[in-house]
């Protein structure tokens, strides 16, 4: 109160029932099981809001950190269970790492809102089928589609747990096409230097980078490779001509459109194109669901880029709930606040 450190003591009611046990009275200025009043875990909470390092936080109230971690846990869950009878329309759902080697977290966002709505720990079938289970029945019942990469996982979690579309992400099929490009680059340059032509060395990112954003200066640099007789020329104009395939209104269209762009793939005598281009005819009905939908992954992308900053300025986590409480807490978009009693 009034900057100083206030203790609140009082006795509060019990009853004792043989059944039960015993039980304490609800009192209106606390939460349960919190040392904490509702005022100043408020007052806490916005500033781990405006302050993306808890230890900073710490330090200014004067805290231990195992309290502070207590608010956000109490908070998140308070903003969940708040927020249990809103629909969802379209979803995406992606993976994050967690620890250091192939280790990974799997998360649902919300699309349109641009939250995560779920996280659970691993990225294999078990742990997608959490995600879909955590959430409210009127969630998974809304969904409309989902935006997917082609992990197996991922897609039979949502086949077994919802009645939703799925929709191929078109910037993981993008980064899949430039994977394979640069595959092929890094074996042409490796035959070409023995035979002491050097043209490819150093141009990987001309070929991986969006054209249109290219300077002029590299534009100069690139121009002449993409006309030469090159393989890596050739891998570059399949996967340059595929975006074509998003920009279609009809699906009948789109159709076409990729049935001549696979004979043209396959026929390229690329293996790393060829792959790529078997795989997504594997999977074309989730990419035309996109003229349906028109959804993409990249709001998954762009909280992956705010969960990546949690852990920096966490230095890491060791505990997979911390972890996740620390997502929902930033990214979640929860109603978060202590909600007082009158």
């Amino acid at each position: 109160m009034m900057q100083f450190t206030t203790l609140l003591v009082a006795r509060v009611p019990r009853t004792r029932c043989k059944d039960c046990g015993v039980k304490t009275t609800v009192v209106p200025w606390a939460g349960k099981h919190s040392r904490f009043t509702l005022l100043f875990e408020g007052w806490v909470i916005g500033l781990l809001g405006a302050c993306s390092n808890i230890q900073s936080v710490c330090k200014l109230m004067g805290m231990d950190w195992r309290n502070v971690q207590g608010i956000m846990d109490r908070a998140v869950a308070r903003g969940l269970e708040r927020r249990a009878s809103e629909e969802v329309e379209y979803m995406g759902i992606d993976e994050k790492s967690f620890r250091k080697g192939h280790s990974y977290v799997s998360h649902l966002c919300d699309l349109k809102k641009g939250r995560i709505l779920a996280v659970e720990e691993g990225r294999d079938k078990e742990a997608a089928d959490r995600l879909w289970a955590s959430l409210p029945a009127v969630m998974r019942d809304g969904v409309r589609a989902v935006a997917v990469d082609m992990w197996p996982a991922f897609m039979g979690s949502i086949l077994r747990n919802t009645g939703a579309e799925m929709v191929h992400d078109k910037f993981h099929v993008a980064k899949h096409m430039s994977e394979a490009v640069d595959k092929v680059r890094r074996s042409e340059n490796k035959v070409l230097r023995q035979d002491g032509d050097d043209r490819p060395t150093g141009s990987k990112y001309f070929w991986l980078k969006n054209p249109e954003t290219l300077s002029g200066e590299a534009w100069d640099l690139f121009e002449p490779l993409k006309e030469a007789t090159l393989k890596t020329a050739r891998a570059w104009g399949i996967k340059e001509q595929l975006r074509y395939f998003w920009e279609y209104r009809d699906r009948g269209w789109a159709a076409k459109f990729f049935a001549k762009w696979y004979i043209w793939a396959i026929r390229s005598k690329l293996g790393p194109v060829k792959k790529v281009a078997r795989m997504l005819k594997r999977h074309l009905p989730g990419l035309l669901t996109y003229f349906r939908h028109r959804i993409t992954n990249a709001t998954a992308e762009g909280l992956n880029s705010r969960i990546q900053g949690i852990k920096v300025a966490a230095r890491g986590f060791r505990v997979f709930e911390n972890y996740r409480t620390r997502i929902l807490f930033y990214c979640g978009k929860l109603d978060l606040s202590p909600g007082f009693s009158h």
